[in-house]
C-alpha cells in the first residue's frame, strides 16, 4: 500500500468521517457474529464502568498539521491539515493547569506539534510552571526547515522529554511506513539530539522511541525489541536512547483504511479481542490522562478525540470549563477500538502497560 500524498480529509475519503469509522467498528466480527462490545468484555472482569484512577497527565493535541503523511496515522495528519490550536486555547490549558496541581505532566502531540506557531511559547509557559513537558516529535521536523534546526537545544533548555517515532532500525521498513528518506533524516535528528545530551544514561535528558508494527499484527515483547533497537542503532549509527515504547496500532483512520484495503480487518480485530488482557485493561492510559483537542474540546484519549467521542455528557466538555474533580468522577467513553489498548501486554502512549 503506497504512502498517501494527501490526508483522508483532503481526499474526501469516507474514513475521514468519524461517524463512518464508528459504524465500521460496530460491525466487526467473524462468521460466528459480531465481537462482544468492549464494555461487556470489561464487565466480565469487574472493570465496568471504567473510571479514572486519578488524572496526572494532560495530553494536548496542538494541531493536525504535519510535514509527513504516514500510512498508519490515527490523526490523519499531514501538510494539508489546517486545524491548529490558537494561543488563546493554549492559555485556557495553562489556566486549567494552574488550578490543577495534580496534573504534573503535559504531553504535547499533533500532527507535528513543533509546526504550531505558538509551540515554543507554550513550552516556555509550561516549563515556567514546573510541569514535566513531553513532546511527541517525528524527528524529521528537526531537519525540515532551518527554523527547526535548534529544536534539540530548545528541548534541552526546557528539560523536555522527547518521544520519537521510529518504526524500525532499517530504512526499508521505516520508509515503507513513513515515506522515502524518512529513516535517514530520523537518524540524523537522533544524532543531533544525542550531541546535546539526549539519550545518555543518567544524563537527565530523556529520549524515548516509539515502535508501531508495520503490518496487521501485535507488537513483540517491548523488552526484547528495545534491546535489539539499542544494539542495532548504536552499532550502525552511534545512536543512543533511553527506552522503547511499543504501541499497538488502533483500528481507526488511515490504519483502519489499510486493514480494509488489505483484507486484514476481521482477522486483526479477532487478534485484538482474543488477546484481551484484564491486567492491561486495568492499566489503560485513559485512567490517568485526559486529552485536549486543538479546539479545546475534552476527550478520554487521543484516539477518542480522532473519533470525536467527547468525554461523558454532564462533565466539562471544553478546557475553558475544566474541573478535575468532576472529570475524575466520569465514566470513560468506550468503543470497539479500545481493544487495541488491552491486547497482549497492553498499549499506551508510554508503551506496554503490563
Amino acid at each position: 500500500m503506497p504512502i498517501p500524498v494527501k490526508s483522508l480529509k483532503a481526499q474526501q475519503h469516507q474514513f475521514a468521517n468519524p461517524a463512518y469509522q464508528l459504524e465500521v467498528l460496530q460491525h466487526a466480527g467473524t462468521e460466528e457474529g459480531d465481537f462482544p462490545h468492549f464494555g461487556a468484555k470489561l464487565q466480565e472482569h469487574q472493570l465496568y464502568p471504567l473510571q479514572p484512577t486519578g488524572t496526572t497527565i494532560l495530553q494536548v493535541n496542538v494541531g493536525k498539521m504535519c510535514n509527513q503523511t504516514c500510512r498508519h496515522c490515527h490523526v490523519d495528519a499531514g501538510p494539508d491539515r489546517k486545524e491548529i490550536m490558537t494561543r488563546a486555547t493554549m492559555q485556557l490549558c495553562l489556566d486549567a493547569l494552574a488550578k490543577s496541581p495534580q496534573l504534573t505532566t503535559v504531553d504535547l502531540t499533533g500532527g507535528a506539534p513543533e509546526m504550531n506557531p505558538d509551540f515554543r511559547w507554550f513550552v516556555e509557559q509550561l516549563s515556567g510552571m514546573g510541569r514535566q513537558v513531553i513532546v511527541r516529535c517525528n524527528l524529521t521536523i528537526i531537519l525540515a526547515n532551518p527554523k527547526y534546526h535548534d529544536l534539540p537545544e530548545f528541548f534541552k533548555k526546557h528539560q523536555v522529554q522527547v518521544v520519537s517515532s521510529l518504526p524500525y532500525f532499517s530504512a526499508s521498513r521505516t520508509d515503507a511506513q513513513r515515506g522515502d528518506g524518512v529513516f535517514e533524516k530520523s537518524i540524523k535528528a537522533l544524532q543531533m539530539l544525542n550531541v546535546v545530551g539526549y539519550g545518555q544514561e543518567g544524563g537527565g535528558l530523556e529520549l524515548n522511541l516509539v515502535y508501531n508494527p508495520s503490518g496487521a499484527f501485535l507488537p513483540a515483547s517491548q523488552r526484547s525489541l528495545e534491546a535489539e533497537f539499542k544494539r542495532r542503532l548504536l552499532g550502525a549509527y552511534g545512536v543512543v536512547f533511553n527506552s522503547l515504547f511499543c504501541i499497538t496500532n488502533l483500528p481507526i483512520s488511515r490504519y483502519l483504511d489499510y486493514l480494509i484495503e488489505s483484507g486484514n480487518y476481521s482477522s486483526y480485530m479477532e487478534k485484538l479481542v482474543t488477546a484481551f488482557n484484564p491486567e492491561a485493561a486495568a492499566n489503560v492510559m485513559c485512567r490517568n490522562t485526559i486529552s485536549v483537542g486543538w479546539d479545546g474540546a475534552l476527550y478520554d484519549c487521543d484516539f477518542n478525540q480522532m473519533l470525536e467521542l467527547k468525554v461523558q455528557p454532564g462533565t466539562p466538555q471544553h478546557i475553558r470549563d475544566f474541573d478535575l474533580g468532576q472529570l475524575d468522577q466520569r465514566e470513560i467513553v468506550l468503543n470497539q477500538h479500545c481493544y487495541g489498548c488491552t491486547a497482549g501486554a497492553g498499549s499506551s502512549c508510554g508503551g506496554s502497560t503490563t
